[in-house]
């Protein structure tokens, strides 16, 4: 026996909501119930318990996704599991096959080494500080970053400090006398030790990270790999990857030919080359990075956030991690899984036509103002009627708010935000901030996914 769903919605939408579930072919019943409602945003679930007396025998009911008010009480008052649905109508379709899916994003297999680039530079109040907002981000390692020729006299403290705030911590030189503090300290890695330097390994608990002893030739790593193998020691290899016009593309080739030769040695991909030393949005080489991570089993990467456009790296690749780990699990495209990565653009920025917001705007009795976009351009409307531009400058003789300030500001935010979200193909919503992905999620509600374990791989130290 298939399930009922019970869809409340207002009285405006109630006719699409029939048209999108209609076409939908949906392999469940379903009834469409507006609950005396115009505007289906406005209802809430006070209202609901208030004014809905019968729930048609539904399984469960699906409540518009801007419906305030509390789920858990409405549902036991009513005695069936309520949800909110999309926020928009014409997303059902994109609601139920997401909801088959149920995508988990708690799990990933990467370990992210957040690098402190200047440690030397920093009291030991501001690298804990900057610790503690890397965390927050999603770093498991707090990479310390040692500058050539420069003293670092608080070394120790740093490291010592940063473990007693229970932080994994690696070093980070070429220097040996580096390496050797940082280890003697607590470190729990080293970055980054070639044949000539392994001797290091030797005096100190860290784990050593082992590059080429010639930039560019896996074969000088062969001895190292050896040696470490026949003491049973955990060790990582970052075959180096270059940035772009200074060697990027044999660096790709490189990392491919050495998982190739080593098929289970733990691999490091340093990241930073790519999204601080090109000047592009750092979400989609992220996405691609950790695609790479993915083929390659790739377990651990060395970001940084030094320029500033790139000072969300370490928040976009525990975003993309996690992705690209629940693609890899389902055996699917990176596709539809989260939007997090997509801060520019979107999958369905337009949801409605020209012609279904003139239909729209036909069936308005009230003085309010709704805004809408559609690929045409933007359009604002109420009883009195519709129009539309591209430019928002056009639209402000039509609206009759000279003399109401509170209002022309109101309406010049929306139809601003409704201008860039047209401009770049976003979706938008009157009332709600645009949607910038993970860029800005993590300070305004979004889910806290660093309380969740990696999975399937461990820190080895």
């Amino acid at each position: 026996m298939s399930e009922h769903i019970l869809f409340l919605t207002g009285k405006l939408a109630e006719k699409q909501c029939q048209r999108v579930l209609s076409n939908m072919q949906p392999d469940f019943t379903y009834t469409v119930h507006q609950i005396g409602v115009k505007v289906a945003a406005l209802i809430t679930t006070d209202m609901i318990a208030r004014r809905l007396h019968d729930t048609f025998g539904a399984d469960r009911i699906i409540i518009p996704g801007r419906c305030r008010g509390d789920l858990d009480a409405l549902s036991e008052k009513l005695g069936v599991p309520v949800e909110r649905g999309p926020e928009e109508v014409k997303d059902l379709p994109q609601y139920f096959g997401h909801a088959a899916q149920h995508i988990d994003l708690s799990e990933y297999s990467v370990n992210i080494f957040a690098e402190i680039t200047d440690a030397p530079h920093m009291t030991l109040e501001q690298v804990l500080e900057r610790a503690i907002y890397y965390r927050q981000n999603g770093a498991d390692v707090i990479d310390i970053g040692c500058l050539p020729g420069t003293d670092f006299p608080h070394l120790e403290d740093c490291i010592q400090t940063l473990k007693q705030e229970g932080f994994t911590v690696s070093i980070d030189s070429l220097e040996t006398d580096d390496l050797l503090r940082g280890g003697k300290a607590g470190a729990d890695f080293m970055l980054s030790l070639t044949q000539d330097t392994l001797w290091i390994s030797h005096e100190v608990a860290a784990t050593p990270i082992l590059i080429p002893q010639q930039h560019g030739n896996l074969q000088t790593l062969d001895s190292a790999i050896e040696q470490l193998q026949k003491q049973n020691r955990a060790f990582i290899v970052d075959p180096i990857l270059d940035p772009i016009h200074f060697g990027f593309t044999e660096s790709v080739a490189r990392n491919f030919q050495f998982r190739q030769r080593y098929p289970d040695i733990e691999m490091m991909l340093g990241i930073g080359n790519l999204t601080e030393l090109t000047h592009a949005d750092t979400t989609g080489m992220n996405a691609l990075l950790f695609g790479m991570c993915s083929e390659l089993n790739i377990h651990n990467v060395l970001a940084t956030e030094v320029s500033q456009h790139a000072r969300t790296a370490i928040r976009e690749a525990d975003r993309a991690r996690r992705i690209m780990h629940a693609a890899k699990q389902h055996n699917s495209l990176p596709k539809h899984i989260d939007p997090g990565l997509m801060t520019v653009h979107e999958t369905s920025p337009f949801p409605y036509s020209l012609d279904e917001i003139k239909a729209l705007a036909e069936e308005i009795r009230d003085p309010s103002y709704r805004i809408q976009v559609s690929e045409e351009g933007i359009h604002i409307f109420n009883r009195d009627g519709l129009n539309s531009a591209t430019d928002p400058f056009e639209l402000y003789p039509t609206l009759g708010v000279e003399n109401d300030g509170g209002h022309a500001f109101y309406l010049g935010v929306e139809l601003a935000r409704a201008e860039i979200a047209w401009q770049l193909g976003k979706r938008f919503t009157q009332d709600q901030k645009l949607d910038w992905g993970c860029i800005t999620d993590h300070n305004e509600g979004s889910i806290d996914l660093h309380q969740f374990k990696p999975a399937g791989t461990t820190l080895k130290k």
